[in-house]
C-alpha cells in the first residue's frame, strides 16, 4: 500500500437540524466542502449526519465524493467517514467506497483519516492501492 500525506481546509459549513425532539440528542445534517493538498490535490464534497449529546460530544457519518490527483492519478472516488467529536477534537476514520474510482483511479482501494481540534488546516492521511 502507499501511504498519502495532505491537508485540507474547509471552504464552506452548512449545517441544519432535523427531526427535533424535545429532551432528546440534536441531529443535523451538514454540507461541507474541502480543498486538499499535498498527495491528495484536489476538492471534496462531504454530506455528514450528525448528532450532538448534552455534554458537547457528537458522533457523525457521512459520503464524500474526492475529485482531483492521487499520487499522480487523476479522477474521482468517494470516502465513507465515521467519527466522533469530543473534548474539543474531531476523529475521523475513513475508506474509499468499493467500485466508487473513476478514471485513472478506477479500482482505488484504500482507508485511512485525521484527528484535530479546530484548526486552519488539517493533516490526513490515505493509506491506498489498486484492485
Amino acid at each position: 500500500m502507499t501511504r498519502a500525506q495532505a491537508t485540507f481546509e474547509v471552504k464552506t459549513w452548512e449545517e441544519t437540524p432535523y427531526d427535533p425532539v424535545e429532551g432528546a440528542p440534536k441531529l443535523t445534517r451538514a454540507r461541507v466542502t474541502k480543498v486538499f493538498h499535498g498527495d491528495l490535490e484536489g476538492e471534496g464534497t462531504v454530506e455528514y449526519l450528525m448528532l450532538y449529546r448534552e455534554d458537547g460530544s457528537a458522533s457523525f457519518v457521512g459520503l464524500e465524493r474526492v475529485v482531483g490527483r492521487l499520487g499522480g492519478r487523476a479522477g474521482s472516488f468517494v470516502l465513507q467517514h465515521s467519527g466522533t467529536f469530543e473534548a474539543g477534537a474531531a476523529k475521523t476514520t475513513w475508506s474509499v467506497v468499493p467500485g466508487s474510482g473513476t478514471g485513472s483511479l478506477r479500482g482505488l482501494r484504500g482507508q485511512g483519516g485525521f484527528g484535530s481540534g479546530h484548526a486552519q488546516s488539517y493533516a490526513m492521511t490515505l493509506e491506498y492501492d489498486f484492485a
